[in-house]
């Protein structure tokens, strides 16, 4: 992985933040997402993945496989979940139909990642059938 450590990323909402954990090539970088409402998560939950997933928006470089941390923070939820994913999606700037520049993060096969798809699922009951546009899929 070659993240961009001298980029930045301005924030696209309250919420996002991403940053390096260290300047080394090797280590995967963390990004935080705190989701304060259901349509927020509505906006970022990629269900077409079938471990689940949560689009990052995001201005660094990175390329399919790359790992990334990824500390987030339900709505409704207090707990913190630290989850290692794998970037499965990658957005451009200036993507069709609006949509925002970042990465699609896939869930890990593991028991966390069965956990946190499951809570975001049931948080989202009926929304996930609603034909709204949103920054996935």
């Amino acid at each position: 992985m070659t993240p961009n450590p001298g980029g930045t990323t301005p924030p696209a909402s309250p919420g996002w933040s991403d940053s390096v954990l260290s300047s080394s090539s090797l280590r995967p970088s963390v990004m935080q997402l705190n989701l304060k409402d259901r349509n927020h998560l509505f906006d970022v939950y990629i269900s077409s993945f079938a471990d689940g997933g949560i689009f990052m928006r995001t201005s660094r470089e990175y390329a399919l496989g790359d790992e990334l941390y990824v500390l987030l923070t339900l709505p409704e939820d207090p707990q913190r979940y630290a989850i290692a994913g794998i970037v499965a999606w990658l957005t451009p700037t200036n993507a069709q139909s609006g949509r925002s520049q970042g990465v699609g993060i896939r869930f890990p096969a593991d028991q966390r990642g069965v956990d946190v798809k499951r809570k975001i699922e049931l948080l989202l009951g009926p929304l996930l059938m609603s034909e709204r546009v949103n920054q996935t899929i």
